[in-house]
């Protein structure tokens, strides 16, 4: 790895500095403060008892997610997405919340409920996306432990943990948890969201010039997974949980 320290003097294998801070909304089943540098996002839980049609009567629940930013989340005011009018990224990446946070949920073991994670970005400096699916999945685990409290399931229905990273290359650089002047420059860009255990979840890579080989792919991976492995732990530290456990039952 090369060492050139970047604008904001950090080496390229290192975070951002991360914070996560639980129960900050009162009256949501399960809520998280994230702050990655100096973007924050905000994740809040809410369940309902009912399930989409496709789900009725099958015994099982559904976790889904929603995203937004608040008008001055970034350097210029953006309109306020409302009803049908959500543009296509608003879309994907509440799609890939989504995704992430089923991909460790058991959906059989807190009946026919839906968990809904409002993501909603207070200020964004990149990697506003990674940083949901990382609030998301502790927001979601605070309201199952909610759950758990009040006799509604009997254990914390998740498999494992799930986080995410941004990756890319600048300059010809490979760099960890890029904000968002490296992003605007930057030659490839990629989000990883990767499990405690080290499964992939999905990676979303774009070379935003020349096309990159397989082998920067791989490095780039590996880069994230070293990232992950630090966000994954501070999650686990967040909930009081135990490094070799998601449940707190």
């Amino acid at each position: 790895m090369k060492r050139p320290v970047r604008n904001d003097g950090r080496l390229p294998d290192q975070l951002r500095e991360w914070t996560i801070t639980c129960g900050i909304l009162e009256h949501a089943e399960g809520s998280a403060l994230i702050e990655t540098g100096r973007t924050r996002v905000v994740a809040s839980a809410s369940v309902e008892d009912r399930v989409p049609a496709f789900l009725r009567n099958e015994g099982k629940g559904w976790v889904t997610a929603e995203y937004a930013m608040l008008p001055r989340a970034t350097h210029s005011r953006s309109p306020r997405e409302r009803g049908g009018r959500i543009g296509g990224r608003t879309m994907e990446i509440q799609r890939l919340i989504g995704r992430s946070l089923r991909s460790v949920t058991d959906l059989r073991g807190f009946g026919e409920r839906t968990v809904t994670i409002d993501c909603d970005v207070l200020q964004a400096d990149g990697g506003t996306r990674v940083a949901s699916i990382t609030a998301a999945w502790v927001a979601l685990h605070k309201c199952f432990e909610f759950l758990l409290d009040q006799g509604l399931i009997e254990r914390v229905p998740l498999h494992d943990s799930v986080a995410a990273v941004s990756v890319g290359v600048v300059n010809n650089v490979a760099l960890l948890d890029l904000d968002y002047d490296e992003d605007s420059m930057a030659e490839v860009d990629m989000n990883v969201v990767m499990t405690g255990k080290g499964r992939l979840v999905e990676v979303q890579a774009t070379a935003e010039g020349s096309p990159f080989s397989v082998a920067r792919l791989n490095s780039l991976i590996r880069l994230a997974r070293t990232g992950i492995e630090h966000i994954e732990k501070l999650q686990r530290r967040t909930l009081g949980l135990s490094p070799s456990s998601c449940s707190v039952a």
